[in-house]
Order: C-alpha cells, then sequence, then structure tokens
C-alpha cells in the first residue's frame, strides 16, 4: 500500500495557487477528501510550520483561503532584497504586464494572460512587492477574480498626475509598427525604472 504524503501535495499546492490562495472547498475537491479532513490536514501542516523555527513560511489564512506565506520575524530580510539596487530593475515580463494594467485597468490575471499569452503571477507578485499596483476590487462572475489597477506610487515613479497622461495608444497600424513602438515604450519605461 502506497503511503501518501500529504503535507507534501498540500504545500505543492499553496505554492502553485500563490497569493490567490485555495479554499478549503477547493483543496477537498482536489484532495478528494471532505472539507472536514482537509481542514484537519491544512491545520496539521500550519502546526508543522509553526513548531519548525527552521523554516521561513507559514500558512495564513485570509478572505477565505489559504496561503503560503513569509514569516514576520524575516520581514528586515525581505526589505533589503526589494529595497536591493540588484531588484530595482523590472524584467520584460514585469514591463509588459505594468503596461497592460496600466492601459486596460481594472483588469483581471486572466485578462492580462490572454492579452500577453504567456503565465503572469510571477510580474504581479513583483509590481505588487514594488507598490506599482494593487487589488482594486473582484470581478462578477465565477470566481470573482481579482481586479488590478495601478497604485498612486506608480503615478509619482513616472512624474504622471494622472492615468490621462499616459501615452494615447495608435488605434489601428501594422503589426511591426506596433512592435517597434511597443520596443521603445519598454526601453523608454526601462530607463525611467534605472534612473
Amino acid at each position: 500500500m502506497e503511503i501518501i504524503n500529504w503535507n507534501s501535495i498540500l504545500e505543492s499546492l499553496l505554492f502553485a495557487a500563490g497569493d490567490e490562495g485555495l479554499s478549503l472547498k477547493q483543496l477537498a475537491e482536489v484532495l478528494e477528501v471532505n472539507e472536514l479532513h482537509a481542514s484537519e490536514m491544512i491545520e496539521d501542516l500550519r502546526q508543522e510550520y509553526d513548531r519548525d523555527d527552521k523554516r521561513g513560511i507559514m500558512i495564513v489564512q485570509m478572505a477565505g483561503t489559504f496561503q503560503l506565506a513569509t514569516k514576520k520575524e524575516n520581514a528586515a530580510y525581505l526589505k533589503k532584497l526589494v529595497d536591493s539596487p540588484h531588484t530595482s530593475a523590472l524584467s520584460q515580463a514585469a514591463l509588459e504586464t505594468l503596461a497592460i494594467i496600466a492601459y486596460k485597468q481594472p483588469i483581471t490575471r486572466a485578462e492580462i494572460e490572454d492579452i500577453r499569452g504567456v503565465k503572469t503571477e510571477r510580474p504581479l507578485h513583483t509590481l505588487m512587492a514594488k507598490a506599482l499596483i494593487k487589488e482594486v476590487g473582484r470581478a462578477e462572475g465565477t470566481g470573482r477574480a481579482i481586479l488590478y489597477g495601478t497604485t498612486k506610487e506608480f503615478l509619482d515613479y513616472f512624474g504622471l498626475k494622472n492615468l490621462k497622461e499616459l501615452p494615447q495608444l495608435p488605434e489601428k497600424v501594422e503589426e511591426e509598427y506596433i512592435q517597434e513602438e511597443a520596443d521603445l515604450f519598454f526601453e523608454k519605461f526601462q530607463e525611467t525604472i534605472n534612473s
């Protein structure tokens, strides 16, 4: 009989869910157990993290979902990482994601991924950590996805009074021209961030 390492599976699920977290119902469905058993399992893992001083993560419950989070005792080191000059430059993925949010806000992660054609969880996390974007609400419909928008810090950082000062996007242009404009925009964007 195969022994199932539930804690390992739970940890993987919570890690993969990221800042979206997982509800008790979602955990129970994925694990194919009832909600009471899922609750006991998540509590067991939470206690394991709490007992082990060598771990830097913990499980938190926010807005009906369970998420992995860093321990507050390590906050000073995490702040250094965020404030480090090596981490100040945004990746191409983060720049693309930020531009999409700036022009299309409020927008869900799924809508951003539809536009970019790739996953955006890490760029969103980076932009949230840098306070350039924030959660601005929840979409209507199934799942009530998080809506993202830019912050006052975004406006301050780029010297904008409001979003109306963003450069206008051309309505209909050829694909090659769009790529050239996008490249120029991201180049200027990167220069602003690095300065």
